[in-house]
């Protein structure tokens, strides 16, 4: 099967779909891989090492949207992206597709088959293609929370872990996930006061194990969530409802309550963010203040750290994308429900029902879709 691989071009967007090492597999599996030319260069990954895998370099994205019957990216296809891709072309990538009207538009009306990989489930009804990045995004949360408590950066003024003698900031991470756990593990690290809040009691008592005293367990039901908010100098947002739009926890008057200086980072803001005065921003103006409060909203930050995030992505998607490419489509998925939840769009049709259910079209059940 012919599969392309074309640069990104969201802003500071410097992953790329697959790596050499993954081109290598899928060539000596008798599949035809092109790669633009330098797409992997801000990640490390040169066109030497393309080449020398088997793939076919190629200076413009069109001539690889024109020749591939797999369109491979990592981020969502952006206006001029979703114009170049046909009918009947397979597209896996990132899609995010609640949170994005205009391109869930666009990829009905292109007639093809938008597989994401956020939605793909594994027997346990976990995301195992998006948890490698919710891990490298909740890791660098902390590390762009404690970067945005500093007074130059208009936080603050705290150091994270505190000084002998002085107290560690308060961390409030919301969503005790993928991304939450990350974030607890660099910020008990860097010894922050450190609640983890989430609704489920099992989900808790297995962080609590993990983690030990390092954590404060909170339970959404029993917590005062305004006061939680109010007292903590970072919030860390990791709420997810797969493939759905985020809910919004946190609303506008707790951002009112919340310390002159203290750091929101809103990991979900992929999926339209959990924070209420939340709104995308880029690695190149990655923060802004409402209400004295510094928001961090980046909406791709494991582009930030494109070798590590590269790697990871691929170490999970290889092996969709290889029974992909070698059985097509219909057996693929056919024979393996977990991949067939990551279709989302089908020749037309809306085959996720929150997403479906958030721009008001009917839903199609991605077996049927398929039959």
């Amino acid at each position: 099967m012919k599969i392309g691989v074309p640069k990104e071009i969201k802003p500071q967007e410097n992953r790329i779909g697959l790596t050499p090492d993954s081109v290598k597999i899928l060539t000596s599996n008798g599949h035809t891989v092109f790669v633009q030319n330098n797409g992997g260069f801000e990640a490390g990954f040169y066109n030497d090492q393309y080449k020398n895998a088997g793939a076919k370099l190629v200076d413009k994205a069109e001539d690889i949207f024109n020749e591939s019957e797999i369109i491979v990216k990592v981020k969502e296809p952006l206006v001029n992206e979703v114009k170049m891709i046909k009918e009947n072309q397979i597209v896996f990538t990132y899609l995010h597709l609640a949170a994005a009207k205009e391109l869930t538009e666009g990829l009905i009306k292109s007639k093809s088959i938008c597989i994401a990989y956020e939605t793909v489930t594994d027997n346990n009804g976990r995301l195992p293609l998006l948890a490698p990045m919710s891990a490298v995004a909740g890791r660098m949360s902390i590390q762009a929370g404690a970067h945005s408590l500093e007074k130059n950066q208009k936080g603050r003024g705290l150091l994270l872990g505190g000084a002998p003698g002085v107290e560690p900031a308060n961390v409030v991470i919301l969503g005790g996930g993928v991304v939450g756990e990350n974030a607890a593990l660099i910020a008990t690290g860097m010894r922050a006061k450190v609640n983890i809040v989430d609704k489920s009691e099992p989900r808790l008592k297995q962080l609590k194990d993990i983690f030990g005293d390092k954590i404060i367990p909170q339970h959404s039901e029993k917590t005062d969530l305004n006061k939680l908010v109010s007292e903590c100098d970072l919030l860390i947002g990791g709420v997810l409802i797969p493939g759905a739009e985020a809910p919004k926890l946190v609303t506008k008057e707790m951002i009112k309550n919340m310390k002159r200086g203290s750091v929101i980072v809103d990991v979900a803001i992929d999926q339209g963010g959990c924070i209420e005065t939340s709104k995308p921003t880029t690695h190149a103006n990655p923060t802004y203040i409402v209400d004295n409060v510094v928001h961090y909203c980046v909406a791709n930050m494991p582009g930030g750290v494109p070798r590590t995030s590269t790697l990871a992505l691929n170490n999970a998607t290889l092996p969709f994308l290889n029974k992909l490419a070698k059985d097509g489509y219909e057996k693929a998925l056919g024979e393996d429900k977990n991949f067939l939840e990551g279709l989302n769009i089908y020749k037309g049709s809306v085959t996720h029902k929150a997403v479906a259910d958030t721009f008001g079209h009917k839903y199609i059940s991605p077996s049927e879709a398929i039959l």
